[in-house]
């Protein structure tokens, strides 16, 4: 364990492997593949939905019914229902390649020709789950697609990466017909709206409509572009089209009654496109490539041609620099791909793009691809939210261009100013920052140019020169970081001989400088401790006093290139990456290496939230953001030594998409049970149940404080006078209101003979017990009996605060001189039945405000006959003891909380 752990990862959309889309009522989900796990988005919106675990290897094949996903991942094949797995299939000797959804039944193909036949339903009562058929296709056969034509009873068309094409029966397990092929690989197969009838792509880039049924050609269509088809979707709304995917990124739409090509998106995606599909009876058409995008595309334009309706997409080439933003709350990234992006930590369908000013409308009205004229990559960027309302507040530098670029983040576009410093001799620009009050800009140029610009009107504002530089710059080689002070009083430059300049911001005067003695690649500085940390060419990270012009710490450890650094917000800090893959953490204070981990992608780009609560790191050929959480932020230990390795290197895996991963929730279980008293009664483990904490009922305030003050209310809604008869009132069945809706009918009535013999007073207490045998006191029974009350807890949550009460009360004791029964009466049966309910719930921490409010009611009704039975009395004793334990840890915890606060804000001071 670290000061870091895994936590997730974002901006991962999909990977190269197909989609799978279903529709379930009145929508419709795509299952995506994501890595090592999958996640579904709700096609009517694109929101994410649901995140499926990390597994033990990248995921291969996708299928999906209703609430079951197929997972094909090496060798196995995982069932999952939802979000938990509830089988796995492992018959396959080979890698899994292909996933088909027949019926009730589930194909496998692997690589070697193997397929297997699954049956899901009752998956999950299934102790050894196995196939109950297997096909073994020729070796010279690889299997490269499969599909079941439409009417085709029992029936599979298996393409080849040969060229020939197969048709199976699956239930004889024969070989029916072989179809000699067209002379390439067969890269993707679908079934037409038309009986018989099948599209075929080709690794020659050739479509082939063909009637399977009489083995003949019907039309045959080539892609313009180079490469393969990848992907095929008729249209299922009236329209004759056929859409088709190319591994250059175009999709095409083909005219099937004209027979020819209709319309041409080349730029839909940046890279291959893995699935086509249309939506049934709509005319949209969803698109998804191993270029990390999902893309919905309509055809309702006048000429044919589809337009883009929604998408969701993240980096398609890996990000270059990386920085919190909005407090934490979000993330802003540059990439290879030429993107600038916002990504969001807390709801993921907040993360978009910057836009770059009609980029697709430009590159379409130029005939040229948006590669070409968006900007090139960021090599460097700097931000100030404190002008985020008022004007351009992010700049950027970009690689091989002599001019930087402002952004207006509020608006989430490119900015309307263009710095260009020292337009008579440019050079890119290699450097940026801007000043605390957000009104100026730094830029830093390869020829040590250095000037200063106004954000507002992206005017310059004057330049940094040493006069005794020859060539009368600020440096006399290239700028490799610029950093400006909180009071705006210093500004710091450093050049790639190693020298370090400390200039007047104001007057653009040199105060100091000093040599290190090494060629600096990287400045990172701290605006409120004043230290300014080098990396420079012999793998030392060096801290300097820019006040007193000194070197005060020196950090030695990384073995190979650092590729970034970067401090914590109170500067007690310093974290480093380095391409060794390590990732290392400073004590700046204690001059030492505190902890280290290595993963096994060198991290490229790293950045510390406000907070210090999330590390967000980007990796060597990784297109997402990897989140990791500080374990001291999260827990009651106050000192870092119990997850601090020291000098030690501990190896850690790279975060999920899913947040918890198998071996992370027994662990949780582990971490349960040892937090458990010995003498506490058993409690089954929940995986959202943090240790030391509670779990909230996230009921309205209202609802639980008025169980407390409910007397209080019922005086003040009293009525004055009595409610009057009316005259015609109208026939209707008594039912109780309660919040979640449901109708809930009030017990039966006494007839007129149990009215008439009311004045038996044994008689009158059986009957009223047996009127009042409710759901309430059902529920109870039974979730003590299985020592399960979640169903009875769900049933208390939704009653309105009166009719809870009223169940309470209802419990009371009729006649205290009827000692027939003794501990065997039903109101005394009920009453432990409850109390050993409030001893589990409390135990379990969980619905904590609401139990409490409960409790006190339950106490305030109840407390008399309580105290008059010696074995209540007993349950009572154990309540109180577990409640005292439970309510020293959340005090326990607070305190922590407390002291962790006022250690910050004195150290601020």
């Amino acid at each position: 364990m670290g000061i870091f752990e895994p936590f997730r990862a974002i901006g991962c959309i999909t990977s190269g492997v197909p989609v799978s889309v279903q529709r379930l009522g009145t929508e419709t989900f795509v299952t995506v593949s994501v890595g090592k796990a999958f996640q579904i988005f709700n096609c009517a919106k694109l929101n994410l939905v649901l995140v499926g675990p990390h597994l033990p290897k990248k995921i291969t094949a996708l299928a999906s019914f209703k609430e079951f996903t197929f997972v094909a991942y090496g060798h196995d094949i995982a069932v999952f229902k939802r979000a938990h797995q509830v089988a796995t299939w492992s018959k396959h000797s080979e890698k899994v390649k292909l996933l088909l959804l027949f019926g009730d039944h589930v194909i496998s193909v692997d690589i070697r020709g193997n397929m297997f036949l699954w049956a899901f339903k009752g998956v999950m009562d299934q102790n050894n789950p196995s196939p109950f058929g297997h096909i073994l296709l020729d070796q010279s056969f690889s299997p490269s697609c499969i599909m079941h034509p439409d009417t085709y009873l029992n029936k599979v068309l298996v393409g080849s990466e040969q060229g020939p094409m197969q048709l199976w029966n699956v239930s004889t397990k024969k070989k029916i017909f072989e179809f000699k092929g067209w002379d390439s690989p067969i890269t993707c197969c679908v079934s037409s709206p038309a009986l018989d009838v099948v599209a075929v792509g080709c690794a020659d880039g050739s479509i082939h409509v063909h009637n399977i049924r009489y083995d003949e050609e019907l039309v045959t269509f080539t892609h313009s572009t180079r490469g393969s088809v990848t992907a095929l979707s008729f249209c299922t709304d009236g329209q004759p089209l056929l859409a088709s995917g190319g591994s250059s990124g175009v999709i095409s739409v083909w005219n099937l009654e004209k027979k020819r090509l209709q319309s041409v998106v080349r730029e839909a995606h940046d890279s291959v496109i893995t699935s086509l599909h249309f939506f049934a009876n709509e005319p949209v058409l969803m698109s998804s490539s191993a270029d990390n995008s999902i893309k919905m595309w309509i055809f309702d334009t006048t000429d044919g041609d589809p337009r883009l309706l929604r998408f969701r997409s993240g980096h398609s080439a890996p990000p270059l620099c990386i920085k919190f933003y909005a407090n934490g709350r979000h993330i802003l990234s540059a990439g290879q791909d030429r993107a600038f992006r916002l990504f969001s930590v807390v709801q993921d369908q907040q993360s978009r793009e910057l836009s770059q000013h009609n980029i697709s409308r430009r590159a379409k009205k130029l005939k040229v691809k948006e590669e070409e004229i968006k900007l090139k990559p960021v090599i460097a960027f700097d931000c100030a939210e404190i002008r985020e309302r008022d004007w351009c507040n992010v700049v950027t530098c970009h690689m091989d261009t002599a001019q930087a670029y402002v952004w207006r983040l509020q608006n989430f576009v490119l900015g309307e100013h263009i710095l260009n410093p020292c337009p008579e001799n440019p050079t890119p620009v290699k450097a940026c920052a801007i000043s605390a009050c957000g009104n100026f800009a730094i830029l830093g140029t390869a020829g040590g140019w250095i000037e200063r610009f106004n954000l507002q009107s992206g005017l310059p504002r004057g330049a940094y020169i040493d006069m005794s530089e020859s060539i009368r710059c600020a440096h006399d080689s290239e700028v490799v970081g610029v950093a400006c002070d909180s009071t705006n009083t210093l500004m710091i430059s450093a050049g790639y001989q190693g020298d370090i300049k400390v200039w007047d911001f104001k007057e653009r005067e040199l105060k100091s400088r000093w040599e290190i003695g090494f060629s600096v690649v990287k400045i990172v500085y701290h605006h409120y401790n004043g230290l300014l940390a080098t990396v420079a060419n012999d793998l030392a990270i060096r801290l300097f006093d820019v006040v007193a012009l000194r070197l005060v710490r020196k950090f030695d450890g990384h073995t190979d290139r650092i590729t970034d650094l970067c401090f914590s917000e109170d500067g007690k800090w310093l974290l480093s990456s380095s391409m060794d893959g390590s990732l290392r953490i400073w004590d700046v204070i204690l001059a030492r290496q505190i902890d280290a981990i290595h993963v096994n992608v060198p991290i490229t780009a790293l950045s510390l939230s406000p907070n210090m609560d999330i590390l967000a790191t980007a990796h060597v050929d990784q297109n997402g953001v990897y989140l990791w959480v500080n374990q001291t932020m999260f827990s009651s230990t106050s000192t870092v030594d119990s997850y601090a390795s020291g000098k030690e290197v501990v190896s850690v895996k790279l975060p999920s998409i899913s947040s918890i991963e198998h071996s992370q929730v027994e662990e949780l279980d582990e971490m349960v049970d040892a937090s458990q008293p010995k003498d506490a009664p058993h409690v089954p483990t929940q995986v959202n149940q943090i240790p030391d904490l509670v779990t909230l009922s996230l009921l309205p305030k209202s609802q639980w404080q008025s169980l407390i003050n409910l007397d209080i209310i019922k005086m003040r809604n009293k009525p004055i006078e009595p409610p009057k008869k009316p005259e015609k009132a109208p026939f209707f069945l008594p039912s109780v209101p309660s919040l979640s809706g449901e109708i809930l009918f009030e017990p039966g009535k006494l007839s007129v003979e149990e009215r008439d013999g009311a004045g038996d007073g044994k008689q009158m207490k059986k009957t009223r017990l047996d009127s009042t045998s409710s759901r309430f006191l059902h529920l109870l029974q039974s979730s003590n009996s299985a020592d399960n009350y979640g169903a009875f807890t769900d049933y208390i949550k939704g009653l309105s605060p009166s009719t809870l009460d009223m169940e309470l009360r209802m419990l009371q004791i009729i006649d205290d001189n009827d000692d027939e029964q003794g501990e065997n009466r039903p109101e005394l049966v009920s009453i432990e039945q409850l109390m050993d309910y409030f001893i589990h719930e409390v135990s379990c921490r969980n619905n904590f405000e609401f139990l409490q409010a409960v409790i006190r009611l339950f106490l305030k009704i109840h407390g008399e006959t309580i105290r008059q039975h010696s074995h209540l009395q007993e349950k009572a004793r154990k309540l109180l003891d577990i409640q005292c334990n439970v309510w020293q840890r959340v005090d326990k915890m607070f305190q922590s909380v407390r002291c962790v606060v006022g250690f910050l804000s004195n150290s601020h001071i």
